[in-house]
């Protein structure tokens, strides 16, 4: 008989509540002559005294509120209803530059759960990392990284400079022309180097790389140069082996356009480009604009650049329909040489239909070089009445193409 209730009870208490395992073991005792509670704490482990509760309750029908298991008020009372200051000292400590006393003793101290519970003991006895945890989660914190939001000082026509790209994107796609965001992706050290990021492998057979990243200048870096076409949702990676320079950024725009650009904008006269306001493709730099020049001699498109505002560089449409998911294909993949960047980047796709071209440019290109006065005059420019250092339109130098 013993056996049996054992197996009973070892299939329906697990499906049951609290209230409810206690209810059933009690009916059980009371169907069993003297000694049931103890049987039925043999043979489910629930206590004598869980049991004999709800003996009393059967007997005296005691009821609770639907969706209840104990009595208002039954069960344990919580650490911080035991101690009510308690809530407040957690908040000081976890924030003391903003709520507390900047003497704190975790002022400097990483504030895990289990260094705040070690000093939370010492006033108040044993406390556990779970009750730190519940009382944080309580007060509304969470585990938070930091966010990069702060810009610096903002240009006092950011805003306004953002609706003017803003109108600019617009009405060159409404008229079916080619607009493009372009930026130089961050340059990567090629190389069995440590690429941040994780990837499923076997356990315990992690990829092992080189134990220093400082390399000196022999290593050979990549410099991507990325373009994403607004309205094809199309990426075109340039991968440069010598140096980021205007020159550089230019011959990949020229690159995209002999690639891509001139089959699918096969008509097209104005080329829309927006760009940060610095690096290779910045605001300040002549040689950027003579070199644009040049493309609006060869292709006789007129070339209209939108910057963005300094400190703004992360709205810049390249860096999240293009950068950010080349880095999350190639994450935890050492870039050990100059083919499998170029593999990486092309094989980058997205569930809206992204699609890339990736090529290498083994091309010099000489840093420190100078533009005279002489041939900044030379560029056909016209500047946007509204900051026309950020938004300017390059024209062909004549009307006749430079054949290519």
């Amino acid at each position: 008989m013993e056996s049996q209730l054992t197996e009973k009870l070892a299939r329906l208490l697990p499906q049951l509540d609290e209230r409810a395992r206690r209810m059933v073991a009690a009916a059980e005792a009371m169907t069993l002559p003297r000694g049931g509670v103890s049987l039925v704490h043999r043979c489910c482990g629930m206590s004598r005294v869980t049991i004999g509760k709800g003996v009393r309750e059967l007997r005296e029908g005691a009821t609770l509120p639907p969706g209840r298991v104990r009595r208002p008020g039954g069960g344990r009372k919580r650490f911080t209803e035991h101690h009510p200051g308690f809530a407040g000292e957690l908040d000081r400590l976890v924030d003391p530059g903003v709520r507390g006393d900047p003497q704190s003793p975790l002022r400097w101290t990483c504030k895990s759960t289990r260094t705040l519970a070690a000093v939370l003991s010492r006033r108040y006895g044993s406390v556990s990392h779970e009750t730190i945890a519940r009382a944080l989660r309580e007060a509304d914190y969470s585990l938070q990284s930091n966010r990069k939001t702060r810009e610096g000082n903002q240009h006092p026509d950011r805003d306004a400079q953002f609706r003017h790209i803003n109108r600019a994107v617009k009405q060159a796609l409404s008229r079916g022309e080619p607009v493009i965001s372009v930026d130089t992706k961050k340059k990567e050290l090629v190389g069995n180097y440590e690429n941040k990021g994780r990837q499923w492998r076997a356990k315990r057979r992690p990829r092992e790389v080189n134990g220093h990243d400082f390399p000196g200048p022999e290593v050979p870096r990549a410099y991507p140069y990325g373009l994403y076409d607004f309205a094809r949702n199309t990426g075109y990676v340039n991968v440069g082996t010598d140096h980021d320079t205007a020159a550089f950024a230019v011959a990949s725009i020229r690159g995209w356009w002999r690639a891509q650009g001139r089959r699918l904008y096969p008509g097209a006269k104005r080329l829309t480009i927006t760009a940060d306001g610095g690096g290779s493709n910045g605001y300040r730099l002549r040689l950027w604009k003579v070199e644009l020049q040049k493309l609006a001699d060869q292709t006789g498109l007129e070339i209209t650049v939108c910057h963005f505002p300094p400190g703004t560089s992360k709205w810049n449409k390249v860096e999240h329909r293009l950068f950010s998911f080349i880095s999350s294909n190639w994450r935890g993949e050492p870039l050990v040489d100059y083919q499998t960047i170029v593999s990486l980047i092309a094989r980058t796709t997205t569930a809206t239909g992204l699609k890339v071209q990736c090529r290498l440019d083994h091309r010099r290109y000489a840093v420190g070089q100078k533009v005279s006065d002489e041939e900044l005059t030379r560029v056909n420019i016209v500047r946007c009445a509204f900051h026309g250092e950020w938004n300017y339109t390059i024209r062909p130098s004549s009307k006749k193409t430079i054949s290519e």
